[in-house]
């Protein structure tokens, strides 16, 4: 006979089980037309005919199942739930080539796993720069026994990004360029807020709302308040925290937020919800860039809707709450000293072929022939643990089960990088200011502040430029994760590695024969090493590999020089020799465009050597 204890657990499980809902979707996604800002319709990625995205929302205990068909036409689409730790279902969390095959145009593949989770959550393609195209939405976890379950009345969720007038298939290209060598981001035109700009969000007086904010953009970092309001943070990425007063916000890209905010008594005035990019974001403001958005919390729809114009000098002077210095409301205490430390050095370089990339320790993420998931899943049980047959480019970490784990990041780069680890929430336990570029500062073990008693824990957070900072977690959730830069830019510059953990226990759980027909019709390799090698998972031969490193001396300026030279060069050749075989009367005109031409280009490299060593110069976080 089962004890007592074990009775009664059994039933509370089966009472929880019980009531969890099954929400299914059938998903096609597909290209359709948006302009959320007036200024330009584009192509955007919509769900079943529609854009904006549908915004999931589930309880706690829930199934989730989304049958995601492809019916982009050209390009291949995944679909990460960002946030979930996908604890036993590590098949489910969507980057290509870490823990699935690409999906295919005109194929169909299945998510399917247990929410038991609780927060403020979105979710995206994680392939091929998509999501700025507008593949993003966001996915609430409802939670009846949360702490302040009781102390709202209302619940709203409220996006905030970047917006491009262009398409990735535009900008990818011009950004990986041989002339982009100082890897200048493109610079977004706009700030949305739910989608579009100008919203009046009607609001109750006297009401405690909790609101869910998240930043869902691709490269902008936002300040957000709410002109004359504090509010009450209570979550972070998912955690639950001690209440904090707060009034103004910093969200990087991909962090979220959960506060509870009361509304006034009064319904004579309309009050700003304010958005504003953190400049140090971006190379260069661009004239068109409307730095600041306004959109108003709506207590009389008669009452004037004002702008708001941020009475600050600059950025640096809005007071946003620290998150380093919030308490997560269990008090987990800070973990023990770490069984391994991963230490890696960001920097931004160019390669062989002129191209700006990103790199942890000289390593920038390249994929490899077979989804690291999938290594380990068909690989012979003595070799899981060895990180060689995941690849020398995808930059692998093999850990071992419930280790105490600790990444050190020190930034050697001008700009900040928000980073995200798949499948957990990670302890901040320490957070370095931001440095000048000529004094990146590396973390000292034997230098540094008490750490935090009990840290706060998320799934993202920014490094400061040219500083550093130091994550604490416990490997307990056996997959293949990714921890990248959640900057789309520096993402596809190949900023990111992978944490192969506990690949022993990995190999219990299942691969949906679903997943496996999606790699045989996109012609995949699903079997063997990086190399795709099934026969001898220690050889590697074949495997994808970064570009080569640039000849001895060369820099930035001095591809551009080498460029512009040829460029001028092919075109003085072209002008002696044509004006050599055409009548000189009728080619004078001809031969005058065509070294205004010459001139041009020459003011070009002379532009963009310029813009370079001002960017040198002053891009600073």
């Amino acid at each position: 006979m089962k004890p007592l204890s074990q009775l009664l657990f059994s039933a509370a499980t089966f009472a929880t089980s019980a009531l969890a809902a099954t929400h299914v979707y059938d998903w096609n996604v597909t290209w359709v037309s948006a302009n959320p800002t007036g200024d330009k319709e584009r192509p955007v990625i919509g769900i079943n005919g529609q854009w904006p995205l549908p915004a999931l929302e589930v309880d706690k205990g829930d199934r989730l199942i989304v049958n995601l068909y492809n019916g982009l036409g050209d390009q291949n689409t995944s679909m990460h739930f960002h946030g979930m730790y996908q604890n036993g279902t590590n098949a489910m969390d969507g980057p290509n080539f870490v823990t699935q095959c690409p999906i295919p145009p005109g194929a169909t593949f299945t998510y399917n796993f247990t929410v038991d989770q609780n927060g403020t959550y979105w979710y995206h393609a994680h392939v091929a720069g998509q999501y700025p195209d507008g593949y993003r939405g966001s996915f609430i976890v409802h939670d009846k026994n949360a702490y302040f379950a009781n102390d709202y009345d209302e619940e709203l969720t409220w996006t905030m990004s970047d917006w491009y007038n262009d398409v990735m298939d535009v900008l990818r290209p011009e950004f990986l360029s041989l002339y982009n060598p100082s890897g200048a981001e493109p610079v977004p035109n706009n700030i949305i807020f739910n989608d579009s700009q100008n919203v009046s969000v009607s609001i109750k007086p006297n009401t405690t709302y909790l609101i869910h904010l998240m930043n869902t953009g691709a490269l902008g970092s936002i300040f957000f308040w709410i002109e004359d309001h504090n509010f009450t943070v209570v979550e972070v990425d998912g955690v639950y925290t001690e209440p904090t007063e707060a009034q103004y916000l910093y969200l990087t890209v991909a962090q979220r937020y959960a506060i509870l905010l009361t509304t006034k008594e009064e319904t004579d005035k309309n009050y700003g919800i304010v958005l504003a990019f953190d400049p140090g974001l971006f190379d260069v403001i661009e004239p068109y860039l409307q730095m600041n958005q306004t959109n108003w919390l709506e207590y009389n729809s008669s009452a004037p809707h004002e702008h708001v114009t941020p009475d600050f000098e600059s950025t640096d002077d809005i007071p946003a709450l620290d998150d380093f210095d919030l308490i997560p409301a269990d008090r987990i205490p800070l973990y023990p000293e770490p069984d391994l430390e991963i230490v890696v050095d960001v920097t931004m370089n160019n390669l062989n072929n002129g191209i700006n990339y990103a790199f942890f320790n000289n390593i920038t993420f390249t994929s490899p022939k077979v989804p690291s998931l999938y290594t380990v899943m068909s690989a012979p049980d003595e070799y899981v643990m060895d990180s060689t047959i995941y690849g020398e480019c995808a930059h692998p970490f093999v850990l071992t089960h419930m280790d105490v784990v600790q990444i050190v990041i020190n930034n050697v780069d001008p700009g900040t990088h928000p980073f995200h680890m798949h499948g957990h929430e990670f302890q901040v336990i320490v957070k370095s200011p931001a440095y000048d570029d000529d004094s990146p500062t590396a973390y000292d073990p034997d230098n540094h502040d008490p750490f935090p008693e009990f840290p706060m824990r998320r799934d993202t957070s920014f490094v400061r430029a040219n500083g550093n900072s130091v994550f604490r977690f416990v490997a307990d959730n056996p997959g293949v994760w990714i921890f990248h830069c959640h900057i789309e830019w520096h993402l596809e510059q190949g900023l990111a590695l992978i944490l192969v953990e506990a690949p022993d226990k990995l190999k219990e759980q299942s691969i949906p024969d679903n997943h496996y027909d999606v790699c045989k019709i996109s012609g995949s390799a699903y079997v063997g090493n990086a190399a795709a090698n099934s026969t001898d998972f220690m050889n590697l031969n074949g495997q994808n590999m970064q570009v080569k490193d640039l000849p001895s001396g060369f820099t930035a300026r001095g591809i551009v020089a080498l460029v512009f030279s040829c460029v001028s060069a092919f075109l003085g050749m072209f002008v002696i020799g044509w004006y050599g075989l055409t009548d000189a009367t009728a080619s004078e005109a001809k031969i005058i465009e065509i070294l205004e031409e010459e001139d041009a280009v020459e003011e070009a490299y002379r532009h963009n050597a310029s813009v370079e060593q001002e960017i040198s110069n002053d891009r600073i976080n």
